[in-house]
């Protein structure tokens, strides 16, 4: 279960992701392009290009979490 408190931090990525980097990919924009360490707790929400999808990608202290949801309709407004 994924818990999150009014002290949580979530990062919401502006541009799209390629969804086949993984958790080591997605662990990497995190520290290069948001000069973030992913193992301190906070969500980082990824979205890919065609807005059909969203991944979520967390740390609760004993492994990642990576959660996608995808449409099956519509897209998503950025």
């Amino acid at each position: 279960m994924i818990q999150l408190t009014p002290q949580s931090r979530i990062f919401l990525a502006t541009n799209p992701v390629d969804f086949r980097k993984g958790l080591d990919g997605l662990g990497a924009v995190c520290r290069q392009v948001l000069g973030d360490n992913p193992l301190e707790g906070a969500v980082y929400v990824f979205r890919n290009r065609s807005g059909t999808a969203l991944t979520l990608l967390l740390y609760d202290g004993q492994g990642y979490w990576l959660c996608m949801k995808r449409r099956s309709q519509g897209r998503l407004a950025w």
